[in-house]
């Protein structure tokens, strides 16, 4: 029989599931209101990309780099900045009228959003030490901040609708004060008394790495791939990763232990962290102007139509907590990853149906399983295979995980996407005009319908010009659909061959730097 959660673990508890309230709801409240940033500030394709890239890769550009400060100065200090910061930074985003400021302001407010992410997985490692104390309190956690996702969209589409786009993030002011109240009351203080020195060189380096190779991407169709600019920025991106491995390995007390990988849970979970973030989340981003433009629904349509994508999260976690105690959690990640892809699968069916949504909705619901089966399942694999002490450095390996495939896959999903509308609007109109026709493409990604006024020229061919426009949406979707399947199922092979889930099975690993049999 479970144990009863103390008071004081119940404040705790409720601290931590309200600070993932705020950080499912700053993800997908914000991807609905992108459309009307761009009109009030004029905001290109590009700047709406860097309004989402630049909040995930500020998470990355420190999330180990916190992991390590709070298990040196104290889990509940550090998360106890980061929801002080988050709500002053969730100000400024709302209260600003530039796109640079925004994406400014996104940066910094991702920068605070990892101390408050990076501290809830240790809190609950930390104070939840019984089994199922722990998985109970890390399917609460799942459920709530599932909840954020699920209704994110259609929070983001009634505050737009009732107020203003502001709000979607002055919200997180209020939240921030109860969530602050909460933590004080409720969690413990806990600390590595190992823990070392911030290793500077390591974030520098890692954050190097990642902001080039996000800009590689999102601007090498601009300059050509095989520019000397382009090339310099990858090539930078590599040696800052090369340097950030070299500086990890002289490290006395790395903020990422490499000897880590060895386990296969702990690698094998990574996998299925970073799957995710190959297919379903960098979808979400682009989710809002498919509905919006490419079926026609209205703002409130689109938000419950996003639910169907989002809402699942909410309901399955505690069962795929009880699935990975009945079987091995390589198989329930393995499950989930699959379920995505087969979820792109039935969506991009759907997008050359002539009853889109008979399969579009459905393929949302699959890959929203897949989501809730796989998502807390690594996350407690993964802090699982550690000693208690190096809660902090596994959950900022995990997060960092997840936030560097996000953020470069947010950019590359952006590519696909327009390359994908280039594609058709080439093809069908025997458009050549190279600069004219990305320019016309990014429009369109973005859901500006009104380039088919602006750009007469260029659509002269079309009989239909709007026609020509959504065909072109439409036909890129099909690429980032076809995109996000083909991740899903790769990174589930690949965790299910770390996991050896077909060999004897794996035993949970109590020491780093073991190697799993």
């Amino acid at each position: 029989m479970t144990p009863p959660i103390s008071c004081q673990g119940r404040y705790a508890l409720a601290a931590v599931c309200l600070s993932a309230l705020m950080l499912g709801l700053e993800i997908s409240s914000v991807p609905p209101i992108l459309s009307t940033i761009e009109q009030v500030m004029g905001a290109s394709f590009r700047q709406l990309q860097w309004v989402m890239a630049a909040y995930t890769i500020a998470m990355t550009t420190i999330l180990m780099g916190v992991g390590t400060l709070a298990d040196r100065y104290g889990r509940k200090r550090v998360f106890t900045i980061g929801i002080i910061a988050f709500g002053i930074t969730s100000l400024v985003c709302g209260l600003t009228e530039s796109a640079a400021v925004l994406i400014g302001a996104r940066f910094l407010q991702g920068l605070s959003a990892a101390m408050m992410l990076i501290c809830q997985i240790a809190i609950l490692s930390n104070q939840f030490r019984d089994g199922q104390q722990r998985g109970k309190a890390f399917a609460w956690w799942g459920v709530v901040f599932g909840a954020g996702l699920g209704f994110g969209p259609i929070v983001g589409g009634m505050i737009l609708a009732l107020a203003s786009w502001e709000w979607v993030f002055l919200i997180h002011a209020v939240l921030a004060i109860a969530t602050l109240l909460l933590a004080q009351a409720g969690v413990q203080e806990s600390r590595d008394p190992d823990a070392s020195t911030l290793d500077v060189a390591g974030i520098a380096t890692l954050s190097l790495a990642v902001f080039c190779l996000v800009l590689f991407v999102t601007q090498g169709p601009a300059l050509g791939f095989a520019s000397a600019q382009a090339l310099s920025i990858i090539f930078l991106s590599v040696l800052s990763l090369i340097a950030f491995v070299l500086a990890e390995r002289r490290s006395s007390r790395p903020m990422l232990e490499f000897s880590v990988f060895r386990i296969r849970r702990f690698s094998g979970a990574l996998l299925g962290s970073m799957g995710m973030n190959f297919s379903f989340w960098p979808f979400i981003i682009y989710l809002p102007i498919y509905f919006h433009v490419g079926l026609g629904y209205d703002s409130v349509q689109t938000g419950l139509a996003l639910l169907a994508y989002t809402l699942p999260t909410l309901f399955v976690p505690p069962l795929a907590e009880r699935l990975a105690q009945r079987w091995q959690p390589g198989i329930v990640i393995t499950m989930g990853l699959s379920l995505i892809g087969l979820g792109f699968v039935v969506m991009k069916i759907g997008s050359v149906s002539a009853q889109p949504g008979w399969f579009i909705l459905p393929g949302c619901v699959l890959a929203g399983i897949g989501l809730g089966m796989a998502n807390t399942t690594t996350t407690n694999v993964i802090t699982a295979s550690v000693p208690a002490e190096r809660a902090g450095m596994a959950s900022g390996a995990d997060t960092s995980a997840r936030m560097i495939s996000l953020a470069f896959n947010i950019a590359v999903m952006g590519f696909v996407l327009v390359q994908g509308i280039i594609s058709s609007l080439r093809n069908g109109l025997g458009i050549s005009a190279d600069t004219e026709l990305r320019y016309l493409a990014e429009k369109i990604a973005s859901g500006d319908v009104s380039v088919v006024s602006q750009n007469g020229a260029l659509l002269a061919n079309a009989v239909d010009p709007l026609e020509a426009v959504h065909t072109a949406l439409i036909a890129g979707f099909g690429w980032v659909m076809v995109y996000g399947a083909v991740a899903a199922f790769a990174l589930a092979v690949f965790s299910f061959a770390v996991f050896g889930l077909g060999k004897r099975p794996v035993q949970a690993c109590c020491d780093a730097k073991c190697e799993a049999a």
